[in-house]
């Protein structure tokens, strides 16, 4: 294949001189010629010569990710435009055309969570919400003292990237069939070592344990039901099977009703819950206790004391525990 530009676009044209790819820009300013310019930190750019601030690049690819998010890219939504930028695996080690595994933000969500999807319908990871530090479901990120994390939210871009704090180490996020791996290359080392990489255990698998029960590598089975609550099919959970869950030993009675503090969790899928970002940790309890359909909560912006609550109605699914990191959840109990 042949890259050009012409027509002051970057056009990508096959063997028989076809137009495989283009930038398909509309704007044009004839008074200043288009170059393209792969930059240091690997992300090729079409600018005028005449304007190297990145407010004027007419096209860059750190908009178009394809299987790998390097340091300073953004992965999620740009709200102005409507660009949804996520990652793609290559349909082969040697074939970059699109596969069958993508890396995305799901924004509707009560909270927005990244999702490992096959096919672009089955899940079979979730990230966790955003706790003002880390995704609740991917504590192998904390204390990277080379790097930093950065969740914005805001009426311009709810998006995730990161950054390189010490320029002599190398990182990059690349998404293969099934998997995400994080790779580092850190000196004196001569190439790219798997850091971590997702779905990490069973307990990474969506949906292994059912509703109001969570996964535990440390118990046998690894799937166990909240406490007070029991499996709903006997049978099936002696058998190890977790898929059906559990259900309350005692219903809920209102005003008599307490809180289960779980810690090291990672929290409920976000599709039933909601935040408010503004109300006092202390008040979390009383709002939930308010609401007959609220069945738990956690902080929703762990630092400096904590600020903001999340709270879920309806059932709690997809819950594990980890032996370190993780976040407190409040399940809601009948105090009897």
């Amino acid at each position: 294949g042949t890259l050009k530009i012409s027509g002051n676009n970057l056009v990508l044209l096959g063997q028989s001189n076809n137009t495989v790819w283009s930038t398909n820009l509309t704007r044009c300013n004839l008074r200043s010629p288009v170059i393209a310019e792969l930059l240091p930190n690997g992300n090729f750019v079409m600018r005028y010569s005449n304007n190297k601030d990145s407010s004027g690049f007419l096209w860059q690819s750190f908009d178009s990710p394809t299987d790998t998010l390097l340091p300073d890219m953004k992965l999620g939504y740009d709200l102005k435009t409507g660009r949804n930028r996520f990652l793609t695996s290559w349909r082969s080690y040697d074939d970059p055309s699109s596969g069958n595994t993508t890396y995305k933000l799901d924004i509707r969500r009560g909270l927005p969570e990244f999702i490992l999807l096959i096919n672009q319908r089955v899940e079979i990871q979730r990230s966790g919400p955003w706790n003002g530090i880390e995704f609740s479901g991917i504590p192998e990120v904390q204390g990277l003292n080379y790097m930093v994390y950065n969740y914005t939210e805001n009426n311009k871009e709810i998006a995730y990237s990161f950054h390189m704090t010490n320029q002599s180490i190398h990182s990059r996020l690349t998404v293969s069939d099934y998997t995400l791996n994080r790779f580092t290359w850190i000196p004196p080392s001569r190439g790219w070592s798997l850091f971590w990489v997702l779905p990490t255990d069973v307990c990474d698998s969506l949906y292994l344990c059912g509703s109001y029960s969570y996964c535990d590598l440390t118990t046998s089975p690894s799937c166990n039901c909240i406490r007070g609550f029991v499996p709903k099919n006997s049978q099936r959970w002696n058998l190890k099977d977790g898929s059906q869950g559990c259900v309350r030993r005692t219903r809920l009675s209102g005003s008599g009703d307490g809180f289960l503090r779980l810690n090291n969790m990672k929290l409920p899928d976000t599709k039933t819950a909601t935040v408010d970002r503004t109300i006092d940790v202390r008040k979390c309890e009383e709002r939930c206790l308010s609401d007959c359909n609220c069945t738990s909560f956690a902080i929703a912006d762990v630092r400096n004391g904590g600020l903001g609550c999340v709270f879920w109605t309806g059932e709690l699914v997809e819950i594990r525990k980890y032996a370190v990191g993780g976040q407190d959840l409040y399940v809601r109990l009948n105090a009897a």
